[in-house]
C-alpha cells in the first residue's frame, strides 16, 4: 500500500527526536531506509515534514533541532513560522496566535492531548508562560478528526514533551544564556538558564525525565496612547463630544456623515521585570511490552512587575477650535484638533496630568496526569488518560493590586492639541513649563485588583481496533469540566477635581526627562505646522519619574477626605492620614471580592465519537479514507456577585462617578447544549512523492468565558454621552464551522516539499454585542433634570460642562445635594453635585449584552509553502504565504457595533539557513497584513481597532567546539530592525497606539551529552 521506506523514516526520525546522541538509525533497521542527521536545523525540518506527510489530515509541525533546543526561544514565535498561523506580541514576545484568521480564542491549545487551563481568564493561552527548551515538538491540526478534543475552530495546537522510554539510556543538556533587551531603560543583562535530564533504567522498563529552565528578563516600552479612544459622532452634533458648526470648529469641518475627536491622547513610558519558572517531572513504568503507565507533573510560574509613568492631556470639547483641520469626509478625522481656552484667572486654567502606577502579577498552572496504555491484543489498544489541572492569576504584591493609577495634575494648560500627521502623534500644551512637580496636586485614582482561576479535570478513554490491514476504527468517551472564578475589586477615589493643593508633590525625589527623543524608531512628532498660533502649540516632551511607594505616601496626606466609591482597601491608612471608619486605607487594593464582583463558571462536556480508517487503491494509487463523528453534551452554570449603588455624583466638569454601594446582589443561570461534529479525511498519492487531500469537517468553538460569566456590571463614571455597562449570558451558544479543505504536497527531494492548498469555513452563530437599556439601581442622573436644564435654558445650548456647573453652585447653593468648593480667597473651585430623586430623571444604562447573530459568513483562503534544501551544501530555505479573505468586515461607518473577525489576515515567510560543519545559522523575516485587532463597544466610544501591517526580522547562529563533543555557543537576534507596533481606529489617522519595544539580543552556551 503505502511506501515502507517513508513509514520507516517517519518513525525513526520520531523517536530520534528525543535523543541528544549524534548517529544515524540503528543499524538494524530496514535496509533500504534512509540515513538522515536528527539533530539541527536540517534534521528539525525533515521530522516536520515527515510528520505533515504521514498525517490523516492536513497537519503541520516543529520538531525539536535537539534535545533542549527548540527553532525559536518563543513558542508562538516557532509558529508563526507556518503556513495560516500569525501571531500577537505582547512587551515584543509573542504572545497569541492566530490560525486561518481566527483569534486566539478560536483556537485550542493542548499538552499532550490534554486543553490546559488559561491565566488570562478567557480561552485565550499565552504562549509567554511557556519555556520553548521543555518542548519537544508542536502539531498544528487544521482539519478536524473526531478523536481530538473540541474547541478549535482554527485549529487544535498541541504541544509535546519529553517522554524517556521514547529514548533509551541516558540523555541530558544544559543550557545558559545572557539576554540583552533594547527597549529598557532601566534594566541590564539577565540570565536565563535550562536543563533536561532522561534515564532508563531495569533493562528501559522505568524512565524518568526531569526539565527546568528559569528565566529573567528585563524589558520596557515606550508608546503613544489613546485609550480613551475617539468619540464619534454625527456631524451634525455640535454639543459635547462634537465641534461647533462651521469655520468655528475648524478647517473643513464635516457636514455630513460621521466624524472623531480625540479624548485622552498621551505618552506612556514603562519598565518590565520577569521571572519564568518552567519545570516537568515525567515517570514511565513499562512493566511488559505491551502496557506502559505514565505519570507525569507540569508547572509553569510567570511573575510579571510593571512601573508605569505617562503624561496625558483631556480634552474639554470647549474653547476656541477654529484651529482644528480635518478630512476624510463621511467619515472624517482631524489631522489636527486644536481647543484654546479663554483665561480670564488661574481658575480657567485645564489639568495635565501625570499618572503613575505599579504593579504585578503571579501566573502559575500545574498539570498532574496518568496516561495507561494498553495494547490487549494485537488488534485492540485502549488508552486511559486523566489529568487534573489549575492555573490562577492573582497579584504579586497585594497592597499594589493587578493594576492601579494615581493622577497628578497641573492646573497650567491654557490650550490643548493633538496633531496626527506625523509619524508620532505630537500632544501639545500652552505653558509646558509650568508642568512641573511644584504645581502637582492629588486627583482621582484607581486600585484594581483581578483574580482568575481556571480549573480542568478531563478523563479520556480512547481505542483502535484492526479488523485488517485495511480497515480500523478508532473510538472514545471522555468528560471534560471546566471551573473558571473571575474576581475582581476596585479602589477608586473619584475625586478627578483634584484635592490638596498645588506642591504636595514637590518634596519628592523626582527625576525629570524628556518623552519625544526616547521614541526613536518612531519617527517626528506632528508639531502643528500650518496653524495660525503654532509657536503657542508646546510639544508635550516633559515628563517626571519618581518611586511609586514614596508617591503613595505623600498622596495619603495631600488627601483631607477619605472618598472612595463605597469600598476601601485591605491595608490601614498611615497615622494621621484620611481613613475610612474603621481605619482603612484609600491607596491599595482589596481582596473582598462579594463586595464587588465575584463570577463563577461551570462548563461540563461529555462526549462520545467513532471513526473509521479505511486504506485501498484507486486506479493502483493508494489512498485512506477517515471518517468520523463526534457528539458532545455541554451543561453550563453561571453564577454571579455584583454590587449595587445609591448615587450619582457630578464631580468633575466631563465626567460622574456612580457611588454609595448598598450591598451585594446574586445571579445563578444554567444553559445547556448538544452538537454532532461530522468529519472525513481523504488522502490519495497520486504518485510516490504527490499527495493530495480533501476534507469536510464540522468544528466548534465555545464563547468566551468573559461572555458566559452572569451578572451586570456598571462603568461607574458616566458624561453628557451617558452610561454604560456590560451584561454576560450563560447561554450562548458556540460558534459552528463547517470546513473544507483541499490541498496538494509534494514531496520532490530528501527534506524538500512543496504543497499549496484550499481552505474555506461557513461560520454560524457569531457572536456579537447587542444593546439593552436598563434602569437598574433606580439612580438619579445630576446631567439630566431640573437644575442642569435651568442652566441651558440660562446660558444656551452651547454651554460649557464647566459654564453649566458654575451656574448651578452659583443658584443652588442652598440644595442638599449641591456642595460647591471654595479655594483660600473665597473663589469657586469646584465641588459635587448629586443626583436628587426629586427632581433629576433617572439614569439609563446602555448594556452591552453579547448575542448570537443568525448569519453565516464565509473564511476562505489559500496556503502556499516551499521548503527546499540544498542538497549537502548546508544551504536551505522556506518560502510561504497565506491569503486569507471573509464578507465579514467591519463597517468603519457604522457608530454602532457589526459582526467581524478579529484577527484576520494575511501573512507571509521567508527562513534561510545553513546547516553544515557544525555551524548553524538561521534568519527569518515574517510579516502579517492589517488586520482587526479589538472591537470596543462603549456608546460614542464604540470602533474597530485595526493593527497596521508589520513585520520582523529574527536570526540566530551557532557553532559546535570540535575540541568539546557536544558543546554548542550561540547567538540571537529579536526584531533587529526594531519595528513599531502601530494600532489605529475608523480610518488609519485616528492612532490608538505607538508601541516601541526594541531588538532583543542572546548569547549562550548549551552542552548536550
Amino acid at each position: 500500500m503505502f511506501n515502507k521506506k517513508i513509514i520507516a523514516t517517519s518513525i525513526l526520525a520520531a523517536l530520534s527526536s528525543m535523543s541528544a546522541t549524534h548517529s544515524s538509525y540503528a543499524a538494524e533497521a530496514a535496509d533500504d531506509v534512509e540515513v538522515i542527521q536528527v539533530t539541527g536545523i536540517r534534521g528539525s525540518l525533515i521530522r516536520s515534514m515527515d510528520l505533515k506527510r504521514e498525517a490523516e489530515g492536513v497537519v503541520d509541525a516543529i520538531s525539536a533541532e535537539d534535545i533542549g533546543k527548540f527553532p525559536d526561544t518563543n513558542l508562538a514565535e516557532s509558529l508563526q513560522r507556518i503556513t495560516g498561523v500569525s501571531i500577537d506580541r505582547s512587551n515584543g514576545e509573542g504572545s497569541t496566535v492566530t490560525v486561518r484568521g481566527f483569534g486566539s480564542a478560536q483556537n485550542l491549545i493542548t499538552l499532550n492531548g490534554r486543553q490546559l487551563p488559561n491565566t488570562t481568564g478567557s480561552r485565550t493561552f499565552d504562549f509567554a508562560n511557556v519555556a520553548a527548551e521543555s518542548v519537544s515538538g508542536v502539531e498544528v491540526y487544521k482539519t478536524s478528526d473526531a478523536s481530538i478534543t473540541t474547541g478549535g475552530i482554527g485549529a487544535t495546537i498541541n504541544l509535546s514533551t519529553y517522554k524517556p522510554l521514547d529514548a533509551p539510556g541516558l540523555t541530558a543538556s544544559l543550557s545558559g544564556k545572557a539576554v540583552d533587551d533594547a527597549s529598557t531603560e532601566t534594566g541590564g543583562i539577565t540570565p536565563e538558564f535550562s536543563g533536561l535530564y532522561s534515564q532508563t533504567f531495569a533493562d528501559d522498563t522505568f524512565g524518568i525525565a526531569i526539565s527546568g529552565s528559569y528565566q529573567e528578563r528585563e524589558s520596557g516600552m515606550k508608546q503613544f496612547l489613546a485609550d480613551q479612544g475617539y468619540r464619534a459622532s454625527d456631524a451634525s452634533n455640535t454639543g459635547w463630544g462634537g465641534v461647533p458648526a462651521g469655520a468655528e470648529g475648524g478647517t473643513n469641518r464635516p457636514t455630513m456623515g460621521i466624524y472623531s475627536n480625540p479624548q485622552q491622547p498621551r505618552y506612556v513610558m514603562e519598565e518590565r521585570q520577569r521571572e519564568r519558572i518552567n519545570g516537568q517531572l515525567t515517570l514511565q513504568y513499562r512493566p511488559i511490552e505491551n502496557f506502559t503507565a505514565t505519570l507525569d507533573y507540569t508547572t509553569f510560574r510567570n511573575t510579571i512587575e510593571e512601573q508605569h509613568t505617562d503624561a496625558s492631556v483631556w480634552f474639554n470639547y470647549a474653547g476656541d477650535r477654529s484651529e482644528s483641520v480635518w478630512t476624510g469626509e463621511p467619515n472624517a478625522v482631524p489631522l489636527i484638533y486644536s481647543e484654546i481656552y479663554d483665561i480670564n484667572s488661574p481658575g480657567d486654567l485645564k489639568d495635565t496630568s501625570l499618572t503613575v502606577g505599579a504593579w504585578g502579577r503571579e501566573e502559575v498552572t500545574d498539570s498532574i496526569g496518568l496516561n495507561l496504555d494498553w495494547q490487549v491484543t494485537e488488534d485492540l489498544v485502549l488508552t486511559l488518560d486523566h489529568h487534573s489541572s489549575k492555573a490562577n492569576m492573582k497579584a504579586s504584591d497585594p497592597r499594589h493590586g493587578t493594576r492601579n493609577n494615581v493622577q497628578l495634575p497641573s492646573y497650567t494648560r491654557s490650550r490643548t492639541g493633538l496633531d496626527l500627521t506625523g509619524s508620532l502623534p505630537g500632544i501639545a500644551v500652552g505653558d509646558i513649563e509650568n508642568f512641573n512637580p511644584s504645581t502637582m496636586r492629588l486627583s482621582g485614582s484607581w486600585f484594581a485588583n483581578d483574580k482568575y482561576t481556571s480549573e480542568i479535570d478531563q478523563t479520556q478513554l480512547d481505542g483502535k481496533y484492526h479488523f485488517n490491514s485495511d480497515l480500523s476504527i478508532d473510538f472514545g468517551v471522555s468528560l471534560n469540566t471546566v471551573n473558571n472564578r473571575y474576581r475582581h475589586t476596585q479602589v477608586q477615589r473619584p475625586d478627578w477635581g483634584g484635592v490638596g493643593e498645588e506642591g504636595d508633590f514637590e518634596d519628592i525625589n523626582w527625576t525629570e526627562d524628556t518623552i519625544l527623543d526616547k521614541f526613536d524608531d518612531t519617527g517626528t512628532a506632528g508639531d502643528f505646522e500650518g496653524t495660525p498660533t503654532q509657536s503657542d502649540y508646546d510639544l508635550f516632551n516633559r515628563i517626571f519619574f519618581a518611586d511609586f511607594d514614596e508617591i503613595i505616601s505623600a498622596a495619603e496626606y495631600a488627601d483631607p477626605i477619605a472618598n472612595v466609591d463605597g469600598l476601601y482597601g485591605d491595608c490601614k491608612a498611615a497615622s494621621g492620614a484620611a481613613a475610612g471608619p474603621n481605619g482603612e486605607g484609600q491607596f491599595c487594593a482589596s481582596t473582598n471580592w462579594d463586595a464587588d464582583t465575584n463570577r463563577f463558571t461551570e462548563e461540563e462536556t461529555t462526549a462520545a465519537y467513532i471513526q473509521a480508517n479505511f486504506l485501498g487503491e484507486m486506479f493502483d494509487m493508494p489512498y485512506s479514507v477517515h471518517v468520523g463523528l463526534r457528539y458532545e453534551q455541554t451543561d453550563v452554570v453561571s453564577t454571579a456577585s455584583a454590587p449595587g449603588y445609591s448615587r450619582v455624583e457630578w464631580n468633575e466638569d466631563t465626567s460622574t462617578s456612580i457611588t454609595g454601594q448598598t450591598g451585594i446582589e446574586t445571579l445563578k443561570q444554567s444553559a445547556d447544549y448538544d452538537i454532532f461534529l461530522p468529519n472525513i479525511n481523504f488522502n490519495l498519492d497520486v504518485t510516490e512523492d504527490v499527495r493530495v487531500r480533501a476534507a469536510v469537517g464540522k468544528t466548534i468553538s465555545r464563547a468566551g468565558y468573559n461572555s458566559l460569566l452572569g451578572g451586570t456590571t456598571i462603568n461607574t463614571g458616566g458624561n453628557l454621552s451617558g452610561y454604560s455597562g456590560s451584561s454576560g449570558n450563560p447561554g450562548l451558544e458556540p460558534l459552528e464551522s463547517i470546513n473544507y479543505d483541499l490541498s496538494a504536497e509534494w514531496y520532490y527531494d530528501a527534506g524538500s516539499y512543496a504543497s499549496l492548498g484550499y481552505f474555506r469555513k461557513d461560520v454560524s452563530n457569531w457572536i456579537s454585542y447587542g444593546s439593552t437599556q436598563s434602569n437598574i439601581f433606580n439612580l438619579s442622573n445630576p446631567l439630566s433634570g431640573d437644575k442642569f436644564n435651568a442652566a441651558v435654558a440660562a446660558l444656551g445650548a452651547n454651554a460649557s460642562n464647566e459654564q453649566i456647573r458654575t451656574y448651578i453652585f452659583e443658584n443652588y447653593a442652598d440644595d442638599p445635594n449641591v456642595t460647591p468648593n471654595f479655594d483660600d480667597d473665597g473663589l469657586l473651585d469646584g465641588g459635587t453635585i448629586a443626583g436628587d430623586p426629586l427632581t433629576d430623571d433617572e439614569v439609563v444604562f446602555d448594556l452591552n449584552v453579547p448575542i448570537n447573530g443568525d448569519t453565516e459568513h464565509t473564511i476562505d483562503g489559500i496556503e502556499f509553502n516551499v521548503q527546499h534544501l540544498f542538497g549537502e551544501t548546508g544551504f536551505g530555505g522556506i518560502v510561504n504565504y497565506t491569503m486569507v479573505d471573509s464578507d465579514l468586515q467591519y463597517d468603519d461607518s457604522s457608530l454602532e457595533d457589526t459582526e467581524a473577525l478579529v484577527g484576520l489576515s494575511d501573512t507571509a515567510n521567508l527562513v534561510l539557513f545553513y546547516d553544515n560543519y557544525g555551524v548553524q545559522a538561521r534568519i527569518a523575516y515574517n510579516w502579517r497584513d492589517e488586520f482587526l485587532s479589538d472591537k470596543r463597544v462603549n456608546g460614542d466610544l464604540t470602533t474597530p481597532i485595526y493593527t497596521e501591517e508589520y513585520y520582523q526580522i529574527d536570526f540566530s547562529i551557532s557553532y559546535d567546539i570540535p575540541a568539546v563533543e557536544g558543546l554548542t555557543v550561540f547567538a540571537e537576534g529579536i526584531n533587529i530592525t526594531e519595528e513599531v507596533v502601530r494600532k489605529h481606529g475608523r480610518q488609519s489617522q485616528l492612532v490608538f497606539e505607538t508601541t516601541q519595544t526594541g531588538a532583543r539580543y542572546g548569547l549562550g552556551v548549551r552542552y548536550t551529552f
